[in-house]
């Protein structure tokens, strides 16, 4: 029978229910990082089209202001001078997640990586497109939480980057796989 289906092209017992499951994840990693990205793209036109270049706008008093900044940097405005490097790095998670994505079969890694994925693209959007060049772009960071203390200015693709990087440490620090499997930490000897 093994040979019938072997020669027929057949699946071998488990093979297409794994490939449903993957196809699955996969799906759902592309719908997270659909969502985050349009989400993204979208408060980011909204912003420059009815906030810059206006005073800061306070949502809630000393939680939330809009602040629209232009950073040229990574995360909390780190490497301002380093555009072009932090395009081709953000270039590098956006290929190295695809690849990844061929072995997704875990739904919690499947939402992990659409935050990542997604909050990859929708900054890599604005270096890409964005002035003052192509590749050099400044990313557009609006979102100011608790002003009193600071905190820097940031957007939603940054919000599912460190979430989706939260997300990833735990998921990993439980045991769990990309491809659905969790190791439990045990040794064979013990």
């Amino acid at each position: 029978m093994r040979s019938v289906q072997d020669a027929g092209g057949a699946p071998l017992s488990g093979e297409a229910g794994t490939r449903s499951v993957g196809g699955r994840r996969i799906a759902l990693l592309g719908v997270v990082a659909a969502v985050v990205y349009a989400l993204d793209v979208v408060s980011k036109l909204l912003v420059v089209e009815f906030l810059e270049h206006k005073a800061p706008t306070t949502v809630i008093p000393g939680v939330l202001v809009l602040n629209v900044i232009r950073n040229p940097g990574a995360a909390f405005s780190i490497g301002t001078g380093m555009t072009i490097i932090f395009t081709v790095i953000a270039l590098g998670v956006v290929v190295a997640i695809l690849r990844t994505a061929r072995q997704l079969r875990s739904l919690p890694w499947a939402i992990t990586l659409g935050l990542l994925l997604g909050g990859a693209v929708g900054n890599l959007t604005d270096r890409i497109f964005r002035s003052p060049a192509p590749l050099q772009g400044h990313v557009v960071d609006f979102l100011q939480a608790f002003p009193v203390t600071r905190f820097p200015v940031f957007n939603l693709a940054d919000s599912a980057i460190v979430c989706g990087g939260i997300l990833a440490v735990f998921l990993a620090w439980r045991g769990y796989q990309i491809d659905g499997s969790r190791q439990t930490g045990e040794t064979a000897d013990g």
